[in-house]
């Protein structure tokens, strides 16, 4: 699997359709989300900064995954680096691959962003959550919400910095992530 830092022809509508077939066989999402994600994707690619971290990994049957870590979009404030658009296809999963993504993307974060990183998904993907809890993140907030095409449990995850991640291991009780 070769893992890029930049895109090439075609990995923008590569990215948007592994998103939509994949939310919509496995989730019921429709024209709505795929219109979110083309939008969304869009919109970084044509304002993305020279701190942004793009990982899109190929093989020969074409895209195998993405991440993309905006350290510039409006929307964060305090929040930080604002993960997006992390997928892996079917036959990357399982192997590693999204580890290694997300390896890549806490470091940047790390670096560009003091660790503080955000991202928005929805309740019932239950491995992506326990890769996303292992790196540090931790649930602020849920609400059911329409943003995804249908009704769902809307989530925000949050990273805090390493200092409030050390505060918290010392202190678990220490809710350091709600916000």
């Amino acid at each position: 699997m070769d893992i890029r830092t930049d895109f090439t022809p075609g990995d923008l509508g590569a990215i948007i359709a592994l998103h939509a077939r994949y939310y919509a066989r496995d989730w019921g999402f429709g024209t709505v989300f795929e219109c979110n994600v083309a939008l969304g994707l869009a919109s970084f690619a044509a304002r993305r900064g020279p701190s942004d971290l793009v990982l899109v990994a190929r093989d020969g049957e074409g895209l195998g995954a993405s991440l993309i870590l905006d350290l510039n979009d409006p929307d964060s404030g305090e929040r930080g680096a604002h993960l997006r658009w992390f997928i892996t296809a079917d036959r990357c999963r399982g192997t590693g691959l999204g580890g290694e993504l997300m390896r890549r993307a806490m470091h940047h974060a790390d670096t560009h962003a003091a660790g503080r990183a955000w991202l928005t998904t929805f309740e019932g993907l239950a491995p992506a959550r326990h890769l996303y809890e292992r790196h540090g993140f931790a649930l602020a907030r849920a609400q059911t919400g329409t943003g995804w095409g249908t009704e769902v449990v809307e989530q925000e995850f949050r990273r805090a910095g390493p200092s409030a991640r050390d505060a918290h291991k010392k202190n678990p009780g220490t809710r350091w992530s709600r916000g």
